[in-house]
């Protein structure tokens, strides 16, 4: 697969810069492979700018690739305190940017990947296929158009641009895009004069059930206790269980643990409503307010703003000419999706997964970190280190290394996919909780959260 030119080896193109991209540049360095990084933002970390305001869940010590911080070492990097947990913005400044600076000619940036495929071969041509290497299309910032030929392709480009929509059914809500203006899919930067503007004194729908509608009603509860009006109406898909706000104490990421229990205090202070069992079929604008309009006809009370935080989606228009062998309904890798499906997932616990669990009928071509897990919910970046370093030795033939994956990864200490997911279905056998009956629920005032779960 080397596919060798008068000018040397073919690189390896890692499409993205962000954590798994530049690990993935990294872990390929270490084992004498030319990594090419394209990354359509300015700058590395693009997509993890785009939330700098929101804390992770790992300390630092968990979020720094160890090939990377090699590759770091002689350029006089200073590793931040492991114990400390960054913002997006803190990953971004202070690992992402120097490694990428540390890679030098070997990532560039506003370059847009729009296609890949076998040189001469679309996906439908047996002949030859194997023996050819790819072609990648793309389009840089200033619109010229390019080629380059890869020996192989890491797509670390996330899912962060295709975040999943409001309606139950996993496509647009009737009225949703009318009303654009009052959406927003991330969330909010309070900090921010005009954002916080945009939510202060205001009453705002969070529709979601994992870490960031936890994230997005903590501050709103926290903007309540400043400025009188603001309240937030919590729409899920699901009911309420003893497992809705995660593990708590229990979670081994105590962090996350620590951000359910602030959405649950925001909950039982009156700062947020929840309704549940309500999965959104319209929404409807009425003097300038927002009513989401659920499938069995319910409606909420009016609201002036609506956040969706559904999860997110890989984009794979790019890679259509390439055979991938996808889970059906996570569109992650097919040997991959059992150990992740939401549906039937325990526990907040992956199984260790490697190359083996990342290939393709197209062999050379890999989905890693959270573009790996499809629409799944719980990747940690560790994974996505671990996965690279897998791949990695891959490529040069190393296959004890490859399949010698050891990860241990920190528990949630829930059951099922509650509180992970907005709708896991407990009905088919896997998951340990049993689904709740739909039911419309205002907690408040004090009043604790049902009891339940596992």
């Amino acid at each position: 697969m080397s596919a060798p030119t008068s000018a040397g080896p073919l690189p390896v193109v890692v499409i993205g810069a962000g954590p798994i991209g530049l690990a993935a540049a990294a872990h390929l360095i270490e084992r004498g492979i030319e990594p090419l990084v394209l990354e359509a933002g300015p700058n590395a970390g693009a997509a993890v700018r785009e939330w700098s305001h929101v804390r992770l869940f790992s300390p630092w010590a968990e979020v720094v690739d160890p090939a990377a911080e090699k590759l770091l070492a002689p350029t006089g990097w200073v590793r931040p305190d492991g114990a400390a947990y960054p913002s997006g913005g803190d990953w971004a400044e202070q690992y992402l940017q120097p490694l990428a600076d540390a890679l030098g000619g070997r990532a560039r940036f506003g370059a847009t990947v729009t296609g890949v495929a076998r040189a001469g071969r679309d996906r439908v041509v047996d002949s030859g296929r194997e023996e050819r290497p790819f072609t990648v299309h793309v389009t840089t910032a200033d619109g010229t158009e390019e080629r380059i030929t890869a020996r192989a392709v890491i797509d670390a480009s996330g899912t962060w641009s295709t975040p999943s929509p409001l309606g139950g059914d996993g496509l647009p809500a009737l009225g949703e895009r009318a009303a654009a203006g009052h959406i927003s899919y991330r969330v909010p930067d309070l900090k921010d004069p005009q954002v916080r503007a945009r939510y202060a004194g205001k009453r705002t729908a969070v529709v979601g059930s994992g870490a960031s509608a936890f994230t997005a009603l903590a501050y709103l509860a926290d903007l309540a206790q400043e400025v009188p009006g603001t309240h937030a109406l919590w729409i899920l898909r699901r009911g309420i269980s003893g497992s809705t706000f995660g593990g708590g104490e229990a979670d081994q990421l105590p962090a996350r643990g620590a951000l359910g229990l602030r959405a649950k205090a925001a909950v039982e202070a009156g700062h947020a409503s929840a309704v549940t069992g309500f999965r959104t079929q319209a929404l409807e604008q009425d003097s300038k307010r927002l009513v989401l309009v659920a499938e069995d006809g319910r409606r909420t009370e009016p609201v002036d703003e609506v956040i969706v935080l559904t999860g997110f989606r890989p984009d794979l228009s790019f890679l259509s000419e390439v055979r991938l062998g996808l889970d059906e309904r996570l569109q992650a890798p097919t040997a991959l999706a059992p150990l992740i499906d939401p549906n039937v997932h325990s526990c907040g616990t992956v199984y260790p997964h490697g190359v083996g669990e990342l290939s393709h009928p197209e062999e050379g071509v890999f989905l890693v970190g959270m573009k790996s897990y499809g629409r799944a919910p719980t990747f940690l970046a560790m994974t996505g280190f671990e996965q690279v370093r897998s791949i990695a030795a891959a490529l040069v033939g190393d296959r004890e290394a490859a399949e010698r994956v050891e990860l241990t990864l920190p528990e949630t200490g829930v059951c099922g996919g509650a509180g992970l997911f907005d709708e896991p279905d407990t009905t088919q056998g896997g998951g340990c909780c049993s689904a709740p009956a739909p039911q419309v629920l205002t907690i408040g005032n004090g009043a604790p959260a049902p009891n339940g779960g596992c």
